[in-house]
């Protein structure tokens, strides 16, 4: 007997498949809003739990995810999911971090902080998911990678995501219960191992460093929208010097202050092209995410996107009305 559970989205109008996939998301994985493509067949979402952990393959169109801040205040359980892309291409936002993710490639995401997946056609994602406590045992500073962009080509990672699906299919195949703990730990070293492989520098240039700038960054993510948020603020709340803060972002060369305001701006971008946010003013939403400054936000953003913020918004509205793929905003490399 398979221990997989299979659900699909049954045909219908965009806007009520839409709805059904957001809210069969919601029950299996977890709150997020969803758009989808023009393709008439909906999303299909199967899982199994196989010890510690939960597996989730999703098969859809184009379309996306997106999970805010409104809807992590409803996280019943904080949880890291291990990405795997198995078929296609997607964009990934996620901790700060922006990439695309091609057939093979993996990241990790942590769903106390938001996130955006947007597929750019029809794509096959396998999500490996499990507590925080469990994801620690196995990787011990997680929050460094959230984001981060683990190529198929580097290291261990073709190992870890043939392993994944392997022991996906043999758990759809009724893989005997007796093993389920000892499979899931197997498989979470592989992933872990595949991480800590293909980030060898960022480990081992400074761990203390490192795991302190994924601290700061999370602290940023959950107060971007408090317009007194600023490098005086961050090391205050998290009792570290002005110095100490410039030192941990130096090596990505960007300082805490260009850091807070690109994200920002992202969020604000993201959500200007969001037609279930046409009913907020530009200035609406610019206010809603810490800027105290129409000007201010007007010139930041032009210089980030170049366009103005109306102009942005009337392109990427009518290109979803047009039936044109959801935007993933602005890219940065990592």
């Amino acid at each position: 007997m398979s221990m997989i559970e299979v659900h699909h989205v049954s045909p219908g109008t965009r806007a009520g498949r839409a709805r059904a996939w957001e809210e069969l998301y919601a029950t299996q994985v977890e709150r997020a809003t969803a758009t989808l493509g023009e393709s008439e067949t909906g999303p299909t979402l199967s899982s199994g739990t196989l010890g510690p952990m939960r597996l989730v393959r999703i098969e859809m169109g184009s379309g996306s995810l997106q999970r805010t801040a409104e809807e992590i205040g409803h996280v019943a359980e904080p949880a890291y999911s291990f990405l795997l892309q198995i078929a296609g291409q997607a964009s990934f936002s996620h901790y700060g971090q922006d990439c695309v993710l091609g057939p093979g490639d993996m990241s990790l995401c942590n769903n106390a902080v938001p996130y955006s997946y947007t597929a750019h056609g029809p794509v096959e994602l396998l999500l490996i998911r499990a507590g925080i406590g469990t994801i620690r045992e196995h990787l011990p500073s997680p929050e460094q990678f959230c984001g981060r962009h683990l190529r198929a080509a580097e290291g261990l990672t073709e190992h870890a995501v043939g392993l994944s699906q392997s022991v996906y299919f043999q758990l759809a195949a009724d893989l005997p219960e007796a093993v389920h703990n000892r499979v899931a730990r197997n498989l979470l070293d592989a992933l872990a191992t595949a991480f800590a492989i293909g980030f060898d520098d960022l480990i081992s240039s400074s761990a203390v460093l490192t795991g302190r700038h994924a601290r700061v960054r999370l602290f940023i993510e959950e107060n971007l929208r408090n317009p007194d948020l600023s490098p005086g603020f961050i090391a205050t709340r998290l009792k570290v010097s002005s110095r100490y803060l410039r030192m941990i972002f130096a090596a990505g060369n960007e300082t805490a202050s260009a850091y807070v305001l690109r994200r920002r701006l992202e969020e604000c971008a993201r959500q200007m092209a969001d037609p279930a946010c046409a009913h907020l003013t530009i200035t609406d939403i610019a206010f809603g995410w810490g800027f105290n400054s129409a000007p201010h936000f007007a010139r930041s953003f032009r210089e980030r996107f170049g366009e103005a913020p109306r102009v942005y918004r009337r392109e990427k509205l009518e290109a979803l009305a047009a039936g044109g793929a959801p935007s993933a905003g602005a890219t940065q490399s990592v």
